[in-house]
């Protein structure tokens, strides 16, 4: 909203009014008032969610200190929501589709958290929102993300392409007077599914590929594989996001960290002169995504400011469904979604190990009749936990490995 007066007040000439344009000054706002929001409105909130008595319910699982944390407030993700949308909505230009569909995320995934937590604390079902009804909300996301992906106009690549000799022959005498040149590039706008695979040289791949079969007719039918990649990433991070959210900071920190990176990603990949120089995709118009990712990664800090140990809120389904989400649809739109395995490994180890844990549990029932386990307890977290590691101790070492994989992505931008 803001852009739009200060784009009023540059119109009459009104002194300082163009720092407005600058993507650098408008994300530094962001993220500033995003801490300001989680910090100063985050206590009242906590307050409120104590007053109506809005706590966790823990399971005994037998770890030590475990039981200290029943009736800790939850739903304190709406902490993080309100703490992303009011600056972007302040300080991002509200027409660009790239921030729309973040915000649409960002509401869409809230709303079903929300309804998962309402039903824990207030209809007493521990179960929660049911699993296909998650997975349906998820995948609508994936799916409303993939099609405008598809069709909407804003939504492009520029490509360098090749010229034929004689066209450029002609150009450089026509317009330059100079000799002509034997090759060169121009570069153009194309609608694509094309996206960035890390440490390859020739980095680009197309979804188009995997319908290599078809011929000449792949690129039109790609969607066919492009929209269930969508759809399967936004509900892999998600719930990878869900599933890591079981200790104090651990969600909320590895989100600050990943969200930098992509913050990072994104200011390259939509600026022209380091896309060129870096020999990367460039996305135009994706510029404007630090705006938001600034205040993701403010929102994020703020909250770790009460969820740090010994945490005064939990985000609950709330918080970390929507940051997941936001996660997958960033790197999406960034075209960085092949490079999530790294920069979220965390989230990757932590559902592995749940999906490890749960198989190798049902293939041994069947096979020697009583269930075994290769983890003490999946998620991964709890397995530390249970070999007596202090929760502390184990939620700085993911964050470590956390800034560690962060580096590794920022620097897969060269090595390759």
């Amino acid at each position: 909203m803001l852009y739009y007066l200060f784009d009023w007040l540059q119109d009459i000439d009104f002194p300082g009014a163009g720092v407005f344009y600058y993507i650098s000054f408008r994300a530094s706002m962001a993220s500033i008032l995003s801490l300001v929001i989680s910090l100063l409105f985050g206590r009242k909130i906590i307050e409120v969610l104590r007053k109506k008595q809005i706590g966790e319910t823990v399971r005994d699982l037998g770890i030590e200190g475990q039981l200290e944390k029943k009736g800790t407030p939850t739903m304190g993700g709406l902490i993080i929501l309100l703490s992303i949308i009011v600056p972007t909505l302040l300080f991002g230009n509200l027409q660009n589709i790239y921030i729309i569909l973040m915000l649409f995320t960002t509401v869409w995934l809230g709303m079903v958290g929300f309804a998962d937590d309402y039903i824990k604390v207030f209809k007493k079902d521990k179960a929660g929102l049911s699993g296909r009804v998650k997975i349906l909300g998820q995948v609508v996301l994936g799916l409303i993300v993939g099609v405008t992906m598809l069709i909407n106009e804003d939504i492009i690549v520029r490509e360098k392409v090749l010229k034929p000799d004689q066209e450029l022959r002609v150009e450089a005498v026509e317009e330059t007077g100079m000799p002509p040149r034997p090759h060169g590039f121009v570069t153009t706008d194309v609608k694509n599914t094309k996206t960035t695979i890390p440490f390859l040289k020739q980095n680009e791949f197309d979804y188009a590929y995997l319908i290599w079969f078809l011929g000449d007719k792949a690129a039109k039918w790609s969607w066919l594989v492009f929209i269930p990649c969508i759809i399967l990433i936004v509900t892999a991070v998600s719930n990878g996001a869900n599933m890591t959210d079981g200790l104090d900071g651990l969600a909320t920190g590895l989100s600050a960290i990943i969200g930098t990176t992509l913050g990072i990603l994104a200011y390259l990949s939509g600026n022209i002169i380091y896309s060129d120089y870096l020999n990367i995709m460039y996305i135009p118009f994706t510029g404007e995504m630090v705006i938001y990712m600034a205040a993701f990664v403010g929102a994020a800090v703020g909250f770790l400011w009460y969820n740090s140990f010994p945490a005064q809120v939990f985000m609950g389904d709330t918080g970390s469904l929507s940051i997941g989400g936001i996660i997958a649809v960033f790197a999406i739109l960034i075209r960085k979604e092949l490079l999530i395995p790294v920069l979220c490994g965390i989230f990757f180890v932590e559902s592995l190990s749940v999906i490890i844990q749960v198989s190798w549990f049902k293939y041994t029932k069947r096979k020697y009749g009583e269930g075994r386990r290769i983890f003490r307890m999946a998620p991964l977290h709890h397995h530390y936990q249970l070999k007596g590691y202090p929760e502390p101790k184990i939620v700085m070492r993911f964050l470590i490995v956390g800034i560690l994989l962060a580096v590794i992505s920022v620097v897969t931008l060269k090595i390759r």
